[in-house]
């Protein structure tokens, strides 16, 4: 089945099944290989997208629910690790073995878009959904305090 989907600001029409998962359309279908396999069962968040700007689980996310919506993947939310989540990403050194890292930075750009000021609390429950297996939780929790500060 033909469709369209609208990645990162460009059309990509794709000829897969409806039940595909995002994921895989994602990879290998349109080569956007930043959004990771982790588990494959929406528990560890490594394949965390935005969707008509929300976080999205895409390992088991049909495509077919995705065509007609904007999604953003790790390589759309900046050209050049521009984007102030991804800059305290590096200047906090969170990523340790780094195969999590672009779903924790789509999840903690999701929860900046929503709340500009996120307590603790509200960081640690909007991150809930990403395993981290490094341990990272404190570098991550005072990197998305310095990317709230420069205002996202």
């Amino acid at each position: 089945m033909k469709l369209t989907l609208n990645v990162n600001g460009a059309a990509h029409e794709v000829d897969v099944e409806p039940e595909t998962p995002l994921l895989w359309v994602l990879r290998d279908a349109i080569g956007l290989t930043g959004t990771k396999y982790g588990c494959g069962i929406s528990e560890c968040g490594s394949c965390m997208i935005h969707i008509d700007g929300q976080a999205a689980k895409s390992c088991n996310l049909n495509v077919a629910a995705a065509a007609g919506k904007k999604i953003v993947t790790i390589e759309g939310l900046s050209k050049d690790r521009s984007h102030p989540v991804q800059k305290a990403w590096i200047e906090h050194t969170v990523p340790q073995c780094g195969y999590c890292q672009s779903g924790q930075i789509m999840s903690a750009a999701a929860l900046l878009q929503k709340n500009p000021k996120p307590s603790d609390r509200q960081i640690d429950e909007a991150m809930a959904g990403n395993i981290c297996r490094c341990g990272t939780y404190i570098q991550i929790r005072e990197a998305i305090h310095a990317a709230a500060k420069t205002g996202v």
